[in-house]
Order: structure tokens, then sequence, then C-alpha cells
């Protein structure tokens, strides 16, 4: 009986999901299995797979064949590197405790860089819906209630707003003849 280690589809219409199963060579694509080693979501991005580690090199062990993308999942989580590891460890070339080391500083590496990428990814997406929306609205906090403040200091503010104006108003009054020069020059 040659088992595989397959992916078996669920989810709906141009939304897959898949559950990584092992099972029978000769069952359907979505029939009777083995057993359940974990899901994979390719809609997510980066991909999301969940997967019991142990448990698929236990069954490559055994024999189990991962199809094409199988195989590219389990390389991406590791499982084949800590077979790869296991071969050596047979031969003598490493020790078990090497081995192990070896596999885990791996695995931390790739679960950094997974989440790296899941960060960027959020970032871009963020990035995409400031973009499409503009500026981002800036929170402003309520203004702290002022407390009346002496007489003496209000009449200060009030007479440096007529000199403000001033300005203003002479801008405005030079702008007025030109404005009435350019109106006999249009009409001649």
């Amino acid at each position: 009986m040659p088992v595989k280690i397959r992916l078996q589809r669920k989810g709906r219409k141009k939304r897959p999901f898949y559950h990584i199963v092992v099972a029978d060579a000769r069952s359907p694509r979505d029939g009777r299995f083995i057993s359940k080693l974990g899901t994979y979501n390719p809609m997510t991005k980066p991909a999301t797979i969940d997967i019991n580690r142990d448990e698929a090199y236990e069954w490559l062990m055994k024999g189990a064949q991962p199809t094409d993308t199988v195989r590219a999942i389990l390389r991406f989580k590791g499982v084949l590197y800590r077979k790869h590891l296991m071969r050596g460890v047979l031969k003598g070339a490493l020790t078990q405790e090497e081995a192990d080391t070896k596999w885990q500083a791996w695995i931390d590496a790739k679960e950094d860089k997974v989440a790296a990428r899941r960060d960027a990814a959020l970032a871009e997406i963020e990035n995409f819906h400031a973009k499409l929306l503009g500026e981002a609205p800036v929170i402003v906090e309520a203004a702290p209630v002022v407390e009346e403040a002496p007489v003496a200091e209000e009449t200060a503010p009030e007479a440096e707003a007529p000199a403000e104006e001033a300005p203003v108003a002479e801008a405005a009054a030079e702008e007025a003849p030109a404005a009435e020069e350019e109106e006999k020059q249009d009409e001649a």
C-alpha cells in the first residue's frame, strides 16, 4: 500500500484551503485519509502553514512520499532539513544534540523571517489604505480648558489683533487700484 503525503482541498470556489494529510495513493483527492498533519492556507500573505513537524517527520521516515507541493511545504517548515540532519546522525557525522541544536536554530531563524515578512505585508496593506483614503486622519485631543485670565492680559491680545489686520487691509487697498487699472486696459 503506497502512502502519500498530499493536500486535501477544502474551502469554497476561488478561495482554496487545504488540509495536509497522509493517505493511500489509491484513494480520491478529497476522500479517505490515514492521518491529518496540518493545514495550508495560500490566500493569506504570506501563506499560512500549520503543520505537526514531528508527525510529518515520522511519516517521512516510514516511507510516505510527499507530492511536489507538500515537499515544498515540508522544506519550508524544516521537516526535510531535520531528515537530512538525522541521516548525518545515523552515519556518525553528528551527535543527536548537535543535530537538535542546528535544527532548532534553523527553525528560530525561519520563524523570524516569516514574522518579518508578515509585518512587511501588514505595513504594505496599511500604506495602501492610507494612499487610497488620503492622509491618515490625525486624532486631535480636546484642548485643555483655559481658566479665565486677568483683564490686563486680555487687553494685550486685543491690541495685537488690529495690528495684524492692518497689513491685510493695506494689501487689499493696494490690490484694488491694480484691479481697476486691469479693467480699464481690458475695456480699451
